[in-house]
């Protein structure tokens, strides 16, 4: 019986080692990035190309529904109690949230995103989608406390920290030169398209 064991072990430990094998290289695999950020270098037809803030470059199809938004500059004043905003935050020395940019959405857009996760635009950075319930005045910044659906959370926003807000774009808002936030999906043939671009205004570098 010993022997009638083994010879069914066998092929079940290869198994799972041919399992194992291909569990361990799907892990490092590099994701596929969802956003690019850089500034576009040409637009041919349907075919952006971009030169990222780390200095890769991108090719971009343009899918024929591009959504397009502009992004301008706004003062910290602008966010009130009430506004829907986003917040990029990192930990702070005391471990409080510190801002480095926030958004504020248009009426149109309340409700986007609404949560708070991990993000990408700087280590441990995490993005806050939520309403601002609560805003207090200090010497160097305000104190936000702002709410959405599975909590609340409070940031700081020093007085130097980058404030925008969303205005209308189109298509003809991407052309060289423009600083932009491209969100993208790869295709089936490993290309890259962009259904949604965030487009600075005036030079502005989107800050998120």
């Amino acid at each position: 019986m010993t022997i009638q064991r083994a010879t069914f072990t066998r092929p079940l430990i290869a198994v799972a080692m041919v399992a194992a094998s291909t569990l361990c290289a799907v892990a490092q695999k590099a994701p596929v990035p969802t956003r690019v950020r850089g500034t576009i270098e040409s637009v041919n037809g349907d075919t952006m190309q971009v030169k990222s803030r780390s200095g890769e470059d991108v090719k971009l199809h343009i899918a024929p529904d591009v959504k397009v938004s502009g992004i301008t500059k706004i003062s910290l004043a602008d966010i009130k109690v009430g506004s829907f905003v986003g917040a990029t935050t990192v930990p702070g020395p005391d471990g409080d949230d510190n801002a480095v940019e926030v958004h504020v959405f248009p009426e149109n857009m309340r409700g986007t995103g609404e949560g708070s996760r991990p993000y990408d635009l700087k280590p441990n950075s995490s993005m806050t989608n939520a309403t601002v319930s609560e805003s207090v005045v200090g010497n160097d910044g305000h104190t936000l406390l702002v709410k959405y659906k599975d909590g609340e959370k409070k940031v700081f926003v020093p007085d130097d920290t980058p404030v925008v807000t969303f205005v209308p774009g189109e298509k003809s808002d991407l052309k060289a030169g423009a600083k932009v936030i491209a969100f993208m999906k790869q295709l089936p043939d490993g290309s890259f398209e962009t259904n949604r671009v965030s487009v600075g205004r005036d030079g502005l570098t989107p800050p998120m």
